[in-house]
């Protein structure tokens, strides 16, 4: 049987609208437990992580939250880590973005003696800020350039001072709003951006089979981190940061499914619900079926980690 470890990570201070905080509670008082739960697994609530810290107005203001921010996010790891070393599944419910550097920092140490983390990023934006580059100075618009060894020492260092990811081992699905300075960033690193356009000509089903064979090649394990902002609004209005013309609801839960059905699935998270723009429950309901398809395809024998060359 797979254990699941469903982590809540109420964090809103990294973005410009901290509702995202309330999240993790929100999902949780509306069945996210009992929906993880199938024949072949079990979920508990091993951690519920708060920050209380609510969101700047201004560019300084939201700068100056990196230290509560840093200090959340090695709490956030330390519970990942101790997941993936006791063989669980950790499971992540965000919270505002940010708590991905928390999240894959964990994992990523896990894993490190049998290799390096690959992650499919699903998200409208590229939350490749550093606090250089950020005019808003929003934190959850940075995590993944931080766990690509970027930005801020107290976001790039969890845990560890190397890097959490290597480009080559990200694919990022979805993006649609994004600033010149991150995605030169990514281009200059070589990670794959497979923005909405393209994943609407291609079709979800072989975006996402491209993008498992890549984050799989030279890494002993994968995970998937989805911001709900990647969807059309129409389809998830109650997020942080929405944005038009995103995906379509078709496709995503048999996506994510082929994920967790292989072997080398090693970790999950979902971000970025804000229950207070939510219009009857839509956005909490698709959420709710994501996390559902997540753990019907774990298997009994998972955590088949691979020892990468």
């Amino acid at each position: 049987m797979t254990i699941i470890d469903l982590i809540g990570a109420a964090i809103g201070c990294g973005a410009q609208d901290d509702g995202c905080k309330d999240g993790p509670r929100a999902l949780l008082e509306a069945g996210a437990l009992a929906r993880l739960q199938t024949p072949d697994t079990h979920a508990g609530l091993v951690h519920d992580i708060e920050l209380a810290t609510s969101a700047g107005h201004n560019r300084s203001a939201r700068l100056a939250a990196l230290p509560g921010v840093a200090g959340f996010s090695r709490a956030l790891a330390d519970a990942t880590a101790h997941s993936v070393h006791q063989g669980h599944v950790p499971v992540v419910i965000g919270g505002d973005h940010s708590c991905a550097i928390g999240t894959w920092s964990g994992v990523a140490n896990a894993l490190r003696p049998k290799g390096p983390l690959g992650l499919i990023w699903i998200d409208a934006h590229l939350d490749s800020h550093t606090p250089q580059t950020s005019d808003s100075g929003a934190i959850h618009g940075m995590p993944l350039a931080a766990l690509l060894g970027h930005g801020a020492a107290a976001l790039t260092q969890i845990r560890d001072a190397a890097p959490k990811l290597l480009p080559e081992h990200v694919v990022v699905i979805g993006a649609r709003s994004y600033e010149p300075a991150e995605r030169a960033l990514l281009d200059l690193l070589g990670v794959r951006v497979v923005d909405a356009a393209e994943v609407a000509r291609s079709g979800l089903r072989a975006v996402m089979a491209d993008a498992i064979r890549q984050v799989k090649s030279g890494t002993a394990a994968f995970g998937v981190t989805l911001d709900l902002d990647a969807f059309d609004p129409a389809v998830a209005p109650g997020v942080g940061t929405p944005e038009t013309d995103g995906l379509t609801a078709h496709g995503m839960a048999q996506a994510l499914a082929a994920c967790a059905r292989d072997a080398r699935f090693a970790a999950f998270e979902l971000v970025e619900y804000n229950p207070r723009h939510d219009k009857g429950g839509i956005t909490a309901h698709l959420a709710l079926d994501l996390l559902a398809s997540v753990a019907g395809a774990l298997h009994a024998q998972r955590r088949e980690y691979a020892t990468a060359a």
